[in-house]
């Protein structure tokens, strides 16, 4: 096939736990990305990009299936039980994998999966030829235990070097044909491990030694979307890739982090929770250096990728999120609304149980309940850190976006497990309370 009639290839670019002002390109002071900040130069960067939850799994969940989790009962972590089939993406979920396998793509997972552990949840078997990383939330950056397919291997660079060697492996080798890589570095995920000399030596000029461990480690994960960016390059790939790059949720609350402007932290539906860095870049069919201020949403990823590889979506269940591709490239956008839940059994669950956290946004209002009542609202563009409730003032519109919010919640299942705050490793499944 000519190289003009090849559908494009796709790369997604997921950090981890990365917060809204952690990045150059969104006012962070005392370090550099250069890297990642070119992909907002030479693309779209989407000052209003959310992710589906303010936590990892249930996020991954819905940006991979691009649906809202909470269609299919997603909206806690898994406990890391390899052995239970039950603690994971639903076999009846279509990965983007599963979506454009079919269609000639070869597939590759690099990184955190954090779907599921057991091996029918493995990315081996959700659609990926070739798996390179960790099953569960979190792992060491130095001697980690990883899984080459279904291999154990133990990685001897500085973890988020290595993931990005893995990358820039895949796309030597399959840089002939159409290719998916899904490349989801554990960066900037605790455990804080002291990063290699050569990163902690270019911020040396920060002077708190924690920030300067964390500024080290967005170094080293800037450096590694630079060398797949240089890879595209050398294989004269970059005009037909199509680039993602977001965070699977905002910063940890924690002094050396920066979520700002923002609200909240990860796990709250504050801003600071839920709204990430997030850039589309896709030479000569999107316009470079634009700056998109409307909603976009991670589940916008997998229906914009069908729609760019020509592949259609199944008509057997609803996908939430749009093709955003025209809207990127000027078309007018339409008025969206979003939503959020994190569902928590609270006083009527076991012993530490979470309340439900909620929100929705509909155009420029935001309607929140983080946990505590009584509900919030925010008008967004003109209050981004979310400091000013006009729900006192402007009952109509707390009531609408109520009526939203409720009407959504009937199109979602109850959890298939719920957390505990209490014993956070302990999962109930659904039946079990």
């Amino acid at each position: 096939m000519p190289a003009q009639a090849l559908p494009p290839n796709i790369v997604v670019i997921l950090a981890d736990d990365l917060g809204y002002g952690d990045v150059a390109f969104n006012g962070c002071p005392d370090y550099a990305t250069p890297n990642i900040d070119s992909i907002a130069s030479n693309g779209v960067l989407c000052t209003n990009g959310y992710v589906t939850h303010p936590f990892c799994s249930p996020s991954r969940a819905g940006l991979i299936t691009g649906r809202q989790q909470q269609r299919f009962g997603y909206e806690n972590n898994p406990d890391d039980d390899d052995t239970n089939p039950r603690l994971g993406l639903p076999l009846e979920e279509l990965p983007l994998s599963q979506l454009l396998k079919p269609a000639g793509y070869v597939c590759g997972a690099i990184g955190k999966w954090h779907l599921g552990g057991a091996s029918t949840l493995d990315p081996m078997h959700r659609g990926f030829d070739e798996f390179y990383g960790f099953l569960g939330a979190q792992s060491n950056y130095y001697n980690a235990p990883l899984l080459r397919g279904e291999t154990p291997v133990r990685e001897t660079e500085y973890l988020t070097d290595g993931l990005t060697r893995e990358a820039v492996s895949f796309i030597n080798r399959y840089a002939t044909q159409p290719f998916f890589l899904y490349l989801a570095y554990n960066a900037v995920h605790t455990p804080f491990d002291v990063p290699p000399a050569v990163y902690m030596n270019r911020v040396g000029n920060i002077s708190d030694w924690d920030r300067r461990v964390y500024a080290a480690m967005v170094t080293a994960l800037d450096d590694g979307v630079g060398q797949v960016l240089q890879t595209l390059q050398d294989q004269n790939l970059l005009d037909r890739t199509l680039i993602f790059f977001l965070s699977d949720n905002g910063a940890v609350n924690a002094a050396f982090t920066r979520n700002n402007p923002l609200r909240g932290y990860k796990f709250d539906v504050w801003e600071g929770g839920i709204r990430v860095p997030f850039l589309v870049q896709w030479t000569g069919r999107l316009p470079g250096n634009v700056v998109y201020d409307d909603p976009v949403s991670s589940l916008d990823i997998v229906p914009t990728v069908a729609a760019a590889a020509g592949v259609s979506l199944p008509t057997d269940r609803v996908y939430d999120g749009l093709d955003i591709t025209p809207y990127l490239a000027g078309e007018p956008s339409p008025q969206r609304t979003l939503f959020w839940r994190w569902f928590g059994l609270g006083a009527d669950g076991p012993p530490g149980s979470v309340n439900t956290k909620w929100a929705v946004r509909s155009g420029p209002l935001k309607l929140a309940m983080n946990g505590t009542p009584p509900s919030t609202l925010y008008n967004l563009p003109s209050d981004i850190g979310e400091t000013q409730d006009l729900s006192q003032t402007q009952p109509e519109d707390v009531a609408a976006l109520q009526q939203l919010y409720d009407q959504w919640t009937v199109e979602t299942v109850f959890p298939l497990w719920q957390g505990s705050a209490y014993f956070p490793n302990a999962l109930v499944l659904a039946g079990d309370w």
